[in-house]
This record gives C-alpha cells, structure tokens and sequence, in this order.
C-alpha cells in the first residue's frame, strides 16, 4: 500500500513537472513572437487617437528598452495563456467527471476572451476619460506636461491589466462553484460586502472624477450579478453530476452482489 501511494504521488509530481515545462515552453516560444510584435503595437499605440498628442519622451537611456521588453513580455504572457490553461486543465481533468471535464475545457476560451474584453473596455472607454481628466487638471493648473514613454504605459498598463483579471471573475465563481467551494446563495448574502469592496475598487484605479468612477464600478456590479447567474447554473449541474455519480455507483453496487 505505501509504494503504491509512493508510485502515485510520483507519477502525480511526473506528470505536474511534464505540465509545467510545456507551458515554459510555450511562453518562451511566444516570448519571441512578441519580440518581433513589440515594435507594431508600441507605435500603433502612440499614433492612436488617445496619445498622438503627447509627446514623449525618453528621461533615462535605457527607457525605450524598457518599455520594449515590457511589451515583448505582455505579449508572450498574453499568448502563451491559452496553453497554460489547458495544460492546467490536462492536470487537474484526471479528477473530474468526464462532464465536468468537458465544463471545465471551455474555461479556457471564455477566460481568454474575458481577459481581452476587459483589455478592450479599459483601453478604449476608461482610458481615454483618465488621460482627458489629467489633461483638463493639467490646463486648469496652467501646467506644461512632458511625458516620458515608460512613464506612460506604465499608466496605461496599470489601468488596462487590471480590467483584464477582473474580468476573470465569473470564470472564477464557475469553477469555486464546480469545485463546491462557493455557492450562489452564498453570493447572494454577501452582495452588500461585495458591492462595497466594487465601490473601493473603483476609487482604487480611477481618479476622483464621478463619470470615471461609475464607468468602472456599474460594469463591475454586472459582472458580480452574472457570476451569480452561472454560479447558479454550475452549481445545478454540479448537483446533478453528483446525483447520476451516485446513482451509477449504487447500481454498481447492486449488480455486484446480484453476481455474487
């Protein structure tokens, strides 16, 4: 019994660490393809409408290497997530019922597309209020930017990356679900504390302008009702999966003494 549990947990840590090297692999890979994207999006991004009027500049010698390793390495982050989750899921997918194993599969898509919707919506509708706002606050005080590059996606980095995983949540409140550990009546209570912690959110990573700050947390509050809409649903077919599981279980306990 002890080598057997010896023997699974070594082919357990065998197969984590065969995992693990591929998604290294793919990140390498598509750290290079984002070495050659690098320079595309950085000068589609400073000829873009939001900044074609800021002129920016370079305050240290090594600024535009910076900001050009930053994006190759977004880049290969951003391409290389796919494979990362679904080499997530081939570990954990042992584990599941074949059902939920298909459930599961589909995480990855959605979590991608969530993740560049919420790039897209920061970006192109919250980003342009936030740098419109400092302007007016600049002109108001009669001050004369000058902007340096890395200073500006490191800006623009911290506003979009977030909105990037925040829209993760309800992929995140479907698999808790899956999983048993959340549940939606559990969401439901803990609406009131959750639309606070929105409301603080908000004030975090926008600045203290009304408009900007109801643009942030109404879609935010959408998105805390869906995952209780699809928690709700995973929790049904988490139900349900158990109830067949059970049942296939109890007849198979049946035909086995019926055969003895």
């Amino acid at each position: 019994m002890t080598s057997e549990k010896s023997m699974t947990l070594y082919d357990h840590v065998g197969e984590l660490r065969k995992r693990i090297m591929w998604s290294l692999i793919a990140f390498f890979v598509f750290l290079i393809v984002g070495f050659f994207l690098a320079k595309h999006v950085i000068v589609y991004l400073q000829s873009d409408p939001i900044a074609k009027d800021i002129q920016m500049n370079a305050f240290h010698l090594t600024d535009p290497l910076n900001v050009y390793m930053t994006f190759a390495f977004f880049i290969g982050c951003v391409l290389a997530a796919p494979v990362v989750l679904y080499q997530l899921w081939a570990f954990i997918s042992p584990g599941l019922y074949e059902n939920e194993r298909k459930v599961t599969l589909m995480y990855i898509p959605i979590a991608f597309l969530l993740f560049l919707t919420g790039l897209a919506f920061s970006y192109f509708i919250l980003f342009p209020f936030v740098v419109s706002f400092m302007g007016n606050v600049a002109t108001a005080l009669s001050v004369e930017g000058e902007y340096g590059i890395q200073e500006y996606f490191s800006f623009l980095f911290n506003i979009t990356l977030p909105f990037g995983l925040l829209f993760q949540f309800p992929v995140l409140i479907m698999f808790l679900t899956r999983l048993g550990i959340v549940t939606p009546d559990f969401l439901k209570r803990i609406r009131k504390v959750a639309y606070f912690g929105i409301l603080v959110i908000a004030g975090l990573i926008t600045p203290p302008e009304l408009m900007s700050h109801l643009m942030v947390t109404f879609p935010l509050i959408f998105l805390y009702e869906i995952s209780i809409i699809i928690s709700r649903t995973a929790y049904k077919k988490r139900m349900k999966a158990e109830v067949e599981a059970l049942v296939k279980e109890k007849e198979a306990e049946v035909e086995s003494a019926y055969n003895e």
